[in-house]
């Protein structure tokens, strides 16, 4: 399945009882504006903004960095073209210039080419978009010097970090929040994967565009009032739940080599699973899903032919031992 199905700890269920609130629609908020604050500080922007979900985080950025018509450079596989449900055409009016990212970072000589096409009459290049930790590679955490090296090659373009799971990323490398994020004119960041919040993600950068963001947000319907109660179990969340993503990768490592023997056909190195994700092709990966689902493992497909399960903090070591004993005697079936 998803690291989205964490379910809140108790500590971030007794600061969402007891916490102080006020109309964020207002900005008067004291625990949004403390959670905006926090998040602003650990990647190094200005000011933050929550909003309910990661998709009106990138959404927002994309509506404060283009203009209707313009095109936004991303790898093909990114969050943001694949699994938005077109929401970029249908918000803001752009289109995107697709380069590969099937091992997650783009390559920059892409990246150039696609901003040198429009001396040849092509469309206005407005924004470059990066995604760290690169979900469908497999949860790959994205090199820091190619971050910086993708910023230097766009010529002062924005570049936006998708960052849903940046926190697997800081504890995967040691890189910290912000030398990711320096990079990056905008940067958001989930807390409701890994790190467990019932609700609600960050989007970080300038004070200025983010008073823009503050508009789109209103625009896109996503303007709360006495947010606090959701922004409380973030706070929690910053403060408690970014280490123990190690745990989260320890799991996936194992559960990648339990993948991996059971399904050599589809040369599926484990050793390429460094956060929480482990992500195959297998000709057969939508039966296998299902067949594993019956038997109590629970995945899904990002692809017709790629599979993928995610541990995060509700997946035990008992649940790793359950899905050995499964995985020990199984095969798809024959069609």
């Amino acid at each position: 399945m998803s690291d989205t199905v964490t379910q809140p700890t108790p500590a971030m269920r007794e600061a969402m009882a007891t916490a102080v609130v006020g109309d964020d629609g207002f900005g008067e908020d004291p625990t949004v504006n403390a959670l905006e604050l926090r998040f602003a500080q650990l990647v190094g922007k200005e000011a933050a903004l929550f909003v309910p979900s990661g998709v009106m985080a990138n959404q927002i950025a994309i509506r404060i960095l283009t203009r209707p018509g313009d095109v936004i450079v991303a790898g093909r596989n990114n969050h943001v073209v694949s699994f938005e449900m077109g929401a970029a055409a249908r918000n803001s009016s752009v289109q995107f210039t697709l380069v590969d990212d099937t091992n997650g970072p783009m390559d920059v000589a892409a990246v150039i080419d696609a901003i040198d096409a429009v001396q040849s009459h092509h469309p206005h290049i407005a924004m470059v978009s990066a995604e760290n930790t690169h979900m469908p590679s497999g949860g790959t955490p994205l090199d820091v010097h190619h971050l910086v090296a993708l910023a230097g090659a766009i010529e002062g373009r924005p570049l936006h970090l998708d960052g849903a799971r940046l926190f697997n990323a800081v504890v995967a490398t040691g890189t910290s929040a912000a030398e990711f994020s320096a990079p990056a004119t905008t940067v958001m960041c989930c807390l409701s994967k890994g790190l467990c919040a019932p609700v609600g993600s960050l989007l970080a950068g300038p004070r200025e565009l983010m008073h823009e963001a503050r508009i789109e947000r209103k625009r896109l319907g996503g303007a709360m009032r006495q947010s606090g109660v959701l922004a409380a179990a973030g706070l929690v969340a910053l403060d408690t739940m970014i280490e123990r993503l190690a745990e989260d990768h320890a799991r996936a490592r194992r559960l990648a080599d339990l993948f991996a023997a059971t399904f050599p056909e589809s040369l599926y190195d484990p050793s390429t699973c460094q956060t929480n994700i482990v992500a195959f092709n297998h000709p057969q990966a939508r039966q296998i899903v299902d067949e594993l689902d019956a038997l109590g493992v629970h995945g899904g497909t990002i692809a017709p032919r790629r599979a993928r399960f995610v541990t995060h903090a509700d997946v035990t070591d008992d649940d790793l031992t359950y899905v050995e004993d499964r995985l020990a005697q199984f095969k798809p079936t024959v069609r």
